[in-house]
C-alpha cells in the first residue's frame, strides 16, 4: 500500500479513471463525517462488501478513515487477497478536511443530493400533510404510493397507502391506476424516495397529476396525524397487464438519456475486459432473483432500489454498469436515472434476462472473499439447547447488525461487533464453550480465529446462525432498546430506529436532507444531469 495526500486524492476523483474509495470504518462512525464519494466497507464486514464492491483486482482503490489506523488494516487486507493498486489516504478524513475539502454527514448521498436536483431541474409538486388529510377526509380519488422497500412500509406508513417500491413504480403504474384521473401521491421517509418516486411516473409519460408528500411520513407525524403499523397492501406480484405500455415509456425515457443497448455477446465481452470494472446487476425483486437468474449477477438492494442505494453499492467511479430484468422496463428506467446522476456507462441487456441467460459468464476476476473458512467448529441447534440445559458455562456471542439483534436474538446472547469483541473478554472469562452466531452464520464463521484469540473456551460457530434457531422454534428475545443508539456504531440510525429524541430527530434529519444539495454542489466534483461521453 502507498499513502497519498488529500491534493491527490482530490486530483483523482476529477481524473475521469476507475477510482473506488472504502471507508474502513463502522457505518455509523463513517456516517458522522465522510468524503462524498467514499463507500462504507467496515472491516468487521470486509469480506462481504469487498465481494460487493470489486471486480477487479486491478482497481485503484484508496482506503480511508479518521486516523486510527483501519485503512492501513483494511489495505493490508486488499492486498492480501489479491488488490494490486490499493493505497491510503495519510491522515484520513481530518486530514482531508484540514485541507479545505468539503466532510459530509449521513448515507446515500448521491441518491439524496440528486432527488434535490431533481425536484429543482424538473419542478416536481409537492403537497403537505395538511393538505393530504384533507384530500383523504374528504374521500378525493387519490392513491398514496409508499416507494420505500416492502420491510421498511409494514413497519409504519400513512392510512390507505399501498406498497410499490421505487423501482417496481413505472412497471407497476398503469396496472395500478388506469383512471387517469386519479392523483398520485408518493411517499418516503423523508423527501427524497417520494420526488425520485414522483418524477420517475412523471418522465415515463404518466398521464395522472402526480405529487411527492412533502417531507415524508416524518413530515405527516410531525404534522400530529397517525401512522398504521404492518400494513401489508402491495402490488399484485405478476406481471402487469398494462407491460407493454410501461416498456413503451421506459424505452422513451431511457432513449433520451442515452442509455445503451447491447447484447449477450457484449456483455460477455464487458465482463472479460480486465480493464475496466463491470457491474452486473439485476434490477427485479429479490424473489424473483432468487427464483431464477443470470450467474454471474447481482441483485440490487432490496425492493429494485438501486437508484436509492448506488453510492454504495457501485462502488468504483467510472465503472460500466449493465442492468438486467424479465422485460426491459425496470432496467431501462433505473438506468435514465443512473445517467442523469452521472453515470457515463450504463447499459441494458436487449430481449432482457432471457437473451442475457443464453451464454455462461467468465469466471470472477476477483474471488468472492465472502465464503465460509473451511473447518470451522459448528454447533447445530439441538446441541446448543443442550448446553444450555446443562448451564455448563456457555456463552452465545451475536454478531448480527445492531438493528437486527434489536429485532430479535437468542435469551442471553452478548451482542457484539467482530473486529470490537475485546470488550467483551471480562464477560468471557470462565467460558467453557463459546459459540458465535449471526443472521446465517457466515460472518460468526469469519470470527472463528479473533475470537479465540480473548477466551480459553471452546468456540463454535452455530450451523445455520440464528436462522436456523428461529425455524426450530426456539424462543427469540426483542429488545428496541439494546443495544442503546451510543453503542450502534455499526450502523446509522434513522429517527424512527433511536430510543428516545424521535421528534427532533426528525426534523434534524429533514433539515439535513434539504441541505445536502447544496452543500453537494459548493464540494465541487458532484454533477448531475446526462454525462457526457
Amino acid at each position: 500500500m502507498q499513502p497519498i495526500n488529500p491534493a491527490t486524492l482530490r486530483a483523482w476523483i476529477m481524473d475521469g479513471h476507475e477510482l473506488a474509495i472504502l471507508d474502513a470504518r463502522e457505518e455509523g462512525e463513517f456516517a458522522t463525517g465522510r468524503l462524498f464519494w467514499a463507500v462504507s466497507c467496515p472491516l468487521s464486514r470486509r469480506e462481504l462488501r469487498a465481494s460487493t464492491l470489486l471486480t477487479r483486482l486491478s482497481t485503484r482503490i484508496v482506503t480511508v478513515d479518521d486516523g486510527r489506523g483501519l485503512a492501513q488494516e483494511l489495505a493490508a487486507y486488499l492486498e492480501a487477497v489479491g488488490c494490486r493498486d490499493v493505497y491510503t489516504l495519510t491522515g484520513g478524513v481530518k486530514a482531508w478536511e484540514a485541507a479545505g475539502y468539503r466532510v459530509f454527514f449521513g448515507v446515500h448521498l448521491l441518491a439524496k443530493a440528486f432527488a434535490g436536483w431533481v425536484e429543482h431541474h424538473y419542478g416536481t409538486q409537492n403537497v403537505s400533510a395538511e393538505e393530504l388529510k384533507f384530500w383523504l377526509d374528504a374521500r378525493r380519488n387519490v392513491l398514496v404510493l409508499d416507494s420505500r422497500p416492502y420491510e421498511d412500509f409494514t413497519r409504519a406508513t400513512l392510512p390507505i397507502a399501498v406498497n410499490v417500491p421505487l423501482g417496481e413504480l413505472a412497471y407497476r403504474i398503469g396496472d395500478l391506476a388506469p383512471d387517469p384521473k386519479t392523483t398520485l401521491v408518493i411517499l418516503s421517509a423523508g423527501r427524497a424516495r417520494g420526488i425520485l418516486g414522483a418524477e420517475t411516473l412523471r418522465r415515463a409519460g404518466v398521464p395522472n397529476r402526480v405529487m411527492a408528500l412533502s417531507h415524508g411520513i416524518m413530515g405527516w407525524e410531525l404534522a400530529g396525524y397517525r401512522c398504521e403499523h404492518h400494513r401489508t397492501e402491495r402490488y399484485a406480484n405478476e406481471p402487469p397487464k398494462t407491460a407493454a405500455l410501461a416498456l413503451s415509456r421506459a424505452q422513451s425515457f431511457a432513449e433520451s438519456c442515452g442509455v445503451g443497448v447491447i447484447g449477450a455477446l457484449d456483455l460477455v465481452r464487458f465482463e472479460e475486459d480486465s480493464n475496466r470494472t463491470c457491474y452486473v446487476l439485476d434490477v427485479r425483486h429479490p424473489a424473483e432473483f432468487r427464483a431464477g437468474h443470470r450467474p454471474g449477477s447481482r441483485n440490487a438492494p432490496p425492493g429494485g432500489d438501486l437508484l436509492f442505494g448506488a453510492d454504495d453499492f457501485v462502488a468504483v467511479r467510472n465503472s460500466r454498469i449493465v442492468l438486467l430484468d424479465d422485460t426491459g422496463v425496470r432496467a431501462r428506467m433505473t438506468g435514465a436515472w443512473l445517467r442523469q446522476m452521472g453515470c457515463r456507462d450504463v447499459f441494458v441487456v436487449e430481449g432482457g434476462l432471457e437473451e442475457a441467460r443464453t451464454r455462461e459468464p467468465p469466471p470472477r476476476l476477483v474471488p468472492d472473499y465472502a465464503t465460509r473458512p473451511a473447518g470451522v467448529p459448528t454447533i447445530d441447534v439441538p446441541g446448543l439447547t443442550r448446553l444450555l440445559a446443562k448451564g455448563d458455562q456457555t456463552v452465545i456471542v451475536d454478531l448480527a447488525r445492531s438493528l437486527v439483534y434489536r429485532e430479535g436474538h437468542i435469551p442471553g446472547a452478548l451482542w457484539g461487533i467482530r473486529t470490537r469483541l475485546a470488550v467483551l473478554k471480562p464477560a468471557l472469562a470462565g467460558a467453557k464453550h463459546v459459540v458465535l452466531t449471526s443472521p446465517d452464520g457466515l460472518v460468526a464463521s469469519l470470527a472463528v480465529e479473533e475470537m479465540r484469540g480473548l477466551t480459553t473456551g471452546d468456540v463454535r460457530v452455530l450451523e445455520g446462525g440464528t436462522e436456523a434457531w428461529h425455524a426450530f422454534g426456539r424462543p427469540y428475545v426483542r429488545d428496541p432498546n439494546q443495544p442503546p443508539d451510543k453503542a450502534c456504531i455499526d450502523v446509522f440510525l434513522l429517527p424512527h430506529q433511536r430510543c428516545s429524541g424521535v421528534e427532533q430527530a426528525m426534523r434534524d434529519y429533514l433539515a439535513w436532507e434539504a441541505r445536502l444539495p447544496q452543500e453537494s454542489e459548493q464540494e465541487g466534483t458532484v454533477n448531475f444531469g446526462v454525462a457526457s461521453e
